[in-house]
């Protein structure tokens, strides 16, 4: 994916929610920091955007209608061949603060649509506590790019809730040691 892709997701997302801004939690996050021309190929690989909507109902509604209009098979996404999948915040464990961090992408300037992208460090304590073998690549592309210091990552990820701090506390280990 790339930044163009993500900034056609987050108008997207922002007219099918009827909100001017979404947040954005999954990898291509990252994108809101860097252009795909900055980054490792590894970082970039997935054709979704995890699309947060602001205000959402208790069912997840407004999530589900930006999955089904701009899901994964959806029109959209065989026009585009990228897509955004509605999710809930819930399913990003998150570092204190992560609020006053995100970076703000507006494709369109100032008062149009905007996508509040997680700042890359929180999203990199995300994938940790995730742990999948992709977050893992994820996170260790970054490091190896040079991108995330692993000791500042370790700071971040002390500032996740206690019941998730200690394992991704011991997968951040795997990038300091050595």
């Amino acid at each position: 994916m790339r930044r163009a892709d993500l900034e056609e997701i987050i108008r997207r997302a922002t007219e099918v929610s009827r909100q001017g801004e979404v947040i954005i939690i999954g990898s291509q996050a990252i994108l809101g920091t860097w252009d795909a021309d900055e980054l490792p190929e590894r970082a970039t690989l997935s054709r979704e955007a995890d699309v947060v909507p602001v205000r959402d109902d208790a069912r997840g509604l407004v999530a589900q209608m930006i999955d089904v209009a701009i899901g994964e098979w959806s029109e959209f996404d065989r026009a585009h061949g990228f897509y955004g999948q509605g999710v809930s915040l819930a399913t990003a464990v998150l570092p204190a603060g992560w609020e006053e961090r995100i970076v703000r992408v507006e494709p369109d300037g100032p008062g149009g649509a905007a996508g509040l992208c997680l700042d890359p460090l929180d999203l990199c304590a995300a994938k940790l506590v995730r742990g999948e073998p992709k977050d893992m690549d994820f996170v260790g592309a970054l490091v190896d790019a040079a991108l995330i210091d692993p000791i500042v990552l370790a700071t971040r990820v002390a500032m996740l809730p206690t019941t998730h701090r200690a394992i991704a506390a011991k997968r951040a280990g795997a990038f300091t040691a050595g």
